[in-house]
């Protein structure tokens, strides 16, 4: 669930909520660059109102709390090893201590190798293919199957990935193409009135 993109694309969260759940998604990572952290405070409490099923946060430790588990990339686990001035497989482990989920991005062999040791919950590989929504991802250059079988934990495949999209790993996460899916269906019910909520 990116903010962004339900803005770019005039979609009302609730109704993103409502396809999630029609679509059997059992996560939902909530996705925000922009916006301050009170305010994504809020936004969390919000869809906590309307997805009981588990809800991930991105990158940022500060909303942890507030949900079920965080996915942080390698930048990310990078920052937050500086930060606290552990090791990366020390920044981990004080992660884990939480007891909440962990995700942990990897593009390529040796990212994938070097998340076995540590106490992640699961890995999303990645980017399966180019998206507009990140510009800098970097897409794989192997082939993804034997990638996956290197895994010691569920691998999500994120990164341009399609609804209907058939992929090797445990889990697919969608972010564009379900914003692209939902306006798509919007624009074909013209009874659709664009109740637009912004928080």
């Amino acid at each position: 669930m990116d903010w962004d993109l339900l803005e770019r694309f005039q979609i009302d969260p609730v109704l993103f909520l409502r396809y999630a759940k029609g679509l059997k998604g059992k996560l939902l990572q909530y996705r925000d660059k922009k916006s301050p952290l009170s305010v994504k405070r809020e936004r969390l409490k919000f869809i906590r109102r309307y997805w009981k099923k588990t809800l991930i946060v991105n990158d940022e430790v500060e909303l942890l709390p507030l949900a079920d588990g965080i996915h942080i990339g390698q930048e990310d686990l990078e920052y937050l090893s500086q930060r606290w001035q552990l090791s990366r497989l020390g920044a981990i482990f004080r992660l884990a201590k939480t007891g909440k989920i962990i995700g942990l991005s990897t593009h390529n062999r040796e990212e994938i190798l070097e998340a076995n040791r540590y106490p992640v919950t699961y890995i999303g590989l990645g980017a399966f293919r180019s998206t507009t929504t990140k510009g800098n991802a970097t897409l794989l250059k192997t082939p993804i199957d034997p990638l996956v079988r290197l895994s010691n934990h569920p691998v999500a495949i994120i990164g341009g990935v399609r609804l209907y999209d058939k992929i090797p790993g445990k889990f697919k996460v969608v972010g564009s193409d379900l914003c692209r899916f939902i306006s798509i269906q919007l624009k074909k019910n013209r009874n659709f009135k664009g109740r637009w909520k912004s928080l």
